[in-house]
């Protein structure tokens, strides 16, 4: 989650790569290229220091698992943390 600190507002994401997740989204952040053109915006405005990026939850799998396509449950717990965020009144970045 790329969170603002002066609006509460974020952008949620879900990725099974979290490292590279999170440098791809702050290096398309600071290089003016985000897909998210309100995020983008207000990034170049209120200055990079003005937002947190946050993992809010891992999933948990088994490694023994011959499963390796976790897209299915990444999206649920996206849906989850949105409910949970909107319910701490957070809004989010959409555009």
């Amino acid at each position: 989650m790329v969170k603002c600190k002066i609006n509460n507002k974020c952008f949620l994401e879900a990725a099974s790569n979290l490292r590279g997740k999170i440098n791809g989204t702050i290096f398309k952040l600071n290089a003016g290229s985000h897909q998210n053109k309100e995020l983008q915006r207000q990034w170049i405005e209120l200055g990079k220091e003005n937002f947190s990026v946050e993992i809010l939850e891992k999933l948990e799998y088994d490694e023994e698992q011959s499963k390796t396509d976790y897209t299915e449950e990444l999206e649920l717990l996206k849906m989850i943390w949105k409910e949970k965020l909107l319910r701490q009144n957070m809004d989010f970045y959409t555009k």
